[in-house]
Formats: structure tokens, sequence, C-alpha cells
């Protein structure tokens, strides 16, 4: 094993997942597949190629770097869309290669009419419109000008969406904020609308926002973290069961994270575990080092904390979690051994390690703990 860990990637378990956004969402909604963040820790290269089998070919990125990876594995068909960072320059790259992208500020419209002309070749454009999440997009004010510089270059600009993006429709306590949004993002559309300023896709909804504001779903549904199995938290998974019969999770993970006993060691009792005085062995133990640290996305704040599985037995991380090790008791099984399987995150026999558990021990998100995974390290295809 070249490197100390390696990640798998359920092919069955994301079809599922496909099945059922495409179910809750209709035939007709687009799905674009967010892969940003290196799809979530699931690995752009591994990930598209099989969201494609699945029927999809809509993807968005956040920036340029992330286009190109998709552009030299994606099929024909599919298509990509930038919705962040995309400098001055590579507009033109993104224009030749139609490659859509957002566009929020004035500067950023004229570099794609500039560009479209020199090119002769029309720029796929998304206007993002400010309704409260006060990051990016044009507000209110500048909206009129927005409209009359899209009028007036219809032959250089393809209007291929006008969007917004919601502040937490994830949580109950955004509720009036979101619904505030879901409102003035209607208004400001018809004002596009209402000069013959038509979009290819109206797209707003993110996982959360398709998941508990149906409403929001319309042309186009940009869908992140559902399909690779999470929900975007706990409260939306508990609204989706509401009246419902089936209390099973319908979604699957994606992922799961493996590695292997580097070493074994008897611990007298009264022992300090690894450095400083964090754990001291109140017994008798025995103990494995595990070549997975916080420099491969096990955080340090799971030190005597973190739970991994060890044939078919959860067992505890002692010590501190070092850069590139980590030490687990193994006690309790007493047939561990140097070579042996250690998961993670993911299942062996009854147990179950899940990103929700790693990441709430660590204080991190579902999509904080995903996206630190490194890229170096291997995704296998199963299932």
């Amino acid at each position: 094993m070249l490197h100390t860990s390696y990640i798998e990637i359920d092919r069955k378990a994301l079809a599922q997942n496909f099945r059922f956004i495409r179910d809750r969402l209709g035939p007709q909604v687009k799905i674009s597949s967010v892969v940003k963040g290196n799809a979530y820790g699931h690995g752009i290269e591994t990930f598209v190629p099989l969201a494609e089998m699945c029927g999809i070919d809509h993807f968005a990125v956040f920036n340029t770097d992330e286009a190109f990876r998709i552009k030299t594995i994606r099929s024909e068909n599919s298509e990509i869309m930038i919705m962040g960072m995309i400098d001055t320059p590579e507009i033109k790259w993104a224009i030749r290669n139609d490659i859509e992208f957002y566009v929020f500020d004035p500067a950023r419209l004229e570099s794609a009419i500039e560009n479209a002309k020199r090119l002769n070749k029309k720029a796929k454009v998304h206007i993002e419109l400010e309704t409260g999440m006060n990051r990016t997009g044009f507000d209110k004010k500048s909206l009129q000008l927005v409209k009359n510089i899209v009028s007036s270059n219809l032959e250089y600009l393809e209007l291929t969406g006008v969007c917004t993006h919601y502040a937490g429709a994830e949580s109950i306590s955004n509720y009036v904020r979101v619904k505030g949004q879901i409102r003035k993002y209607s208004t400001m559309l018809r004002e596009f609308l209402n000069d013959g300023l038509v979009p290819k896709y109206r797209h707003t909804a993110c996982s959360a926002a398709s998941m508990r504001y149906p409403q929001t779903v319309m042309d186009m549904a940009r869908i992140g973290i559902l399909q690779y199995g999470f929900w975007p938290n706990r409260e939306t998974f508990i609204d989706y069961l509401a009246g419902r019969e089936d209390k099973s999770d319908p979604l699957q993970r994606v992922i799961s994270w493996k590695s292997k006993i580097m070493a074994t060691k008897e611990i007298k009792t009264g022992e300090f575990i690894g450095y400083g005085t964090t754990f001291l062995a109140h017994k008798d133990m025995r103990v494995a080092t595990i070549p997975v640290g916080y420099s491969h996305g096990y955080s340090r704040s799971l030190s005597n904390l973190g739970r991994v599985l060890v044939h078919g037995t959860r067992v505890i991380v002692v010590g501190v979690v070092n850069m590139n090790m980590m030490t687990i008791d193994i006690t309790d099984v007493p047939d561990a051994k140097a070579g042996d399987e250690v998961v993670l995150i993911g299942h062996q026999g009854e147990f179950d390690i899940s990103v929700a558990s790693f990441s709430e021990m660590s204080d991190q998100l579902n999509y904080e703990a995903l996206t630190r995974l490194p890229a170096e390290t291997p995704r296998v295809i199963v299932g």
C-alpha cells in the first residue's frame, strides 16, 4: 500500500441517492451536481464519471481550477458551471470552452462581453441576484443597469441562468429570512421576464432548500450534500420524515475511509501513551498505531475521543492524534495484529462510524470533515 489509507466510493449507493433525488425533484428539473471542494472530499476525477453513469450531465464548481479538472474527464455532453472565483484572464478560457459562470458584479459582466466579442462567441452567464445572503449578487438598485447591459449585448451573451442562494435553508431559525429571499427573488426575476429576458434556467434551490422549500425548485436545482448520502443537518432529515410511516433513511453514504494497523504494543498500568500526559493507562492495555493523523484529515481534536472499527469492534483513540499517526486501544480485540483493516469512516461488521459522529466529536460540520480529506488519498470505486 503506497498510501497509509484509502477512500472507497460506493457506486450503488450513489445511484440510489440520485434515484431518491430525481423522485423528489421530478423528471423535468435539471440536477446540477455540486462538486466543489474536490466533490466534497469524494474526489472530482472519481465522482464525476460515476455521476454521469447515473444520468447527470451538469456540474457546478467554485473556481476555474475545478472546472478545468472536470473538463479533462467529462463526457462530451456534460456542462460545467463556475459559481464563484474566475479571474478576468480566465473568462476568455471559459467562453472558448463553453463553461458557464456566475456574474455578480458589473466588471465581470463587462469582461464577459468584451471577451465574447473578441472570440465571436457567446458567454454563458448566470446572473446572480442579491436577495439577503449579503455575499455576492446584484442588488435591487443595480438591477436596471444589469438589464440594460444584457439587453444591449444579447449577441454576445447567453442568459443561461438567473439565480440566488439562500442563507441557511436547512434551519427553521432562518425561515423568515429565507421566505423573504424567495419573495425578493421572484420580484427581481419578474423584472427580467417583463423585459423579455428569459433565462434557460431559473435556479435557487440547494440540497436543503429542495427538501424544505419545494417552491424553490424551478428549472434546475444545485444538489450537493444529498447526492453524497448526507442530509444538510438532522433537522432537515426530521422534517422529511414528518408524516411518513417509513422512518428509514432513503440516502446511502457513498464514502468510506480505511487504513490498517501499523504496529501493536503492550502497555503497563500507570504508563502514559503518546505525547504529553493526556492519557494514562488505568490498566494493562494493548494498543495499536494507525498511520493516519491530522495531516491526513483526522482532526487532532479527536484525541482521546475518536472511534474506529477493528474486527467489527468499536475502539477508542488514546493519546494525542499526531501529524502522521494515532494510537487506538485494542485491549478488547485480542486477535488484532499488524496489517488488519481499520475503518475510520464506514461500516465493519454490525457497527458504523458515520461522518456525523466523526465530525460532531471534532466540532466540525459534515461538509468540513469531508472536504478536509486530502486529495492525494486514493479513491477506490466499489459496488
